[in-house]
């Protein structure tokens, strides 16, 4: 994109109204507790100098669950959509110090049945494990349509997927799926102190031999999303701790899914990530946890992932914000607070 881009144009009617109707305006955060993740019905206490609100009810028509890593299961009126839905969280040593390269892809079905319910449509940040394990099953039983970059489709076709079901994006295509709307968002991948990333590259046809092991999936691009449902809320939502600026500016989400980082090496991540989404309603950071413990249990911090960091820098940079961290546990309702 060159450098003219003009900025979207913003939504102010929507916006404005779930800003002060829904979203609140207030500053403040919300972390989960040993009696909000055993009762998500509990709702946590409000900052001081605002009004608390109870939690939505039943009724409301989107919710939210957090898949850990960067995945969100969303549900609207009976559908889902599923956003890097990584669920089985199998042992690969990366959070103990002996990672393996070459350790071997695994679906657990029943547990993926469970938590992800029967989704229509697929959203696919990149293809390293811990966003695409998952997708194959899930496309092969309840044939929901995937959308992903190239080399998600040639992945997903050597392991296969029908390509009927795939749909390759770049970044710019607006989808309308009747009720609500996927934007894909062209970005980029997290770096670490170093600068780099595990297994760059990308594919431009199907591999000689289908994956086997978690060395064999290269991130092939990344990809934001940004869905809009109907009337109701839009959900900007992250695979990875980095961004193209120009490409998120103007996109004015009422909620974001924000990739926590694992090192400084993006200049001012938070700044001007909040800055060119035009400070949303609620942030949530993802990616913090350590994705090899299951999900029935509480989120337990990746050591390399600075959830505290974060948070301070949004209430910094945008202290419009709501910040809320997020439990496995909990359903949200359409202003991310616990439902009843």
């Amino acid at each position: 994109m060159n450098p003219d881009h003009t900025q979207r144009t913003p939504r102010p009617g929507r916006r404005s109204v779930l800003r002060t109707a829904v979203l609140g305006t207030a500053a403040g955060l919300a972390l989960p507790t040993a009696a909000s993740a055993a009762d998500p019905t509990r709702t946590t206490a409000a900052p001081s100098g605002t009004a608390s609100r109870p939690a939505p009810s039943r009724a409301d028509p989107v919710s939210w669950r957090w898949l850990g890593t960067s995945g969100w299961r969303m549900d609207l009126d009976g559908r889902t959509v599923l956003f890097d839905p990584y669920v089985t969280r199998f042992p690969t040593g990366l959070f103990d110090g002996t990672f393996d390269a070459a350790t071997e892809l695994e679906t657990d079905e029943g547990l993926v049945d469970r938590h992800a319910g029967h989704p229509e449509v697929m959203l696919v940040s990149h293809s390293h494990w811990d966003h695409l394990n998952d997708v194959p099953y899930l496309a092969k039983t309840t044939g929901a349509r995937v959308v992903g970059t190239e080399t998600t489709y040639h992945l997903l076709c050597s392991l296969g997927v029908d390509p009927a079901q795939l749909s390759v994006v770049r970044g710019g295509e607006v989808l309308d799926f009747g009720g609500y709307t996927v934007e894909a968002v062209a970005s980029v991948h997290s770096r670490n102190k170093n600068h780099s990333y595990f297994s760059p590259g990308t594919l431009n046809a199907p591999p000689a031999t289908a994956p086997t092991t978690i060395g064999e999936l290269p991130e092939g691009d990344t990809l934001a999303f940004q869905v809009t449902f109907g009337n109701g809320p839009s959900v900007f939502l992250m695979g990875g701790s980095d961004f193209i600026e120009r490409e998120v500016t103007g996109l004015r989400p009422d909620i974001a899914m924000v990739a926590v980082p694992s090192s400084t090496a993006t200049h001012r991540y938070v700044p001007r990530l909040m800055g060119a989404l035009g400070s949303p309603g609620v942030v949530v950071p993802v990616h913090w946890d350590n994705f090899e413990v299951p999900l029935s249990g509480p989120p337990l911090r990746d050591p390399g992932a600075d959830l505290d960091g974060l948070v301070a820098g949004v209430r910094a940079a945008s202290p419009a914000s709501r910040v809320v961290v997020p439990d496995y546990r909990t359903v949200y309702g359409p202003d991310m607070r616990p439902r009843r």
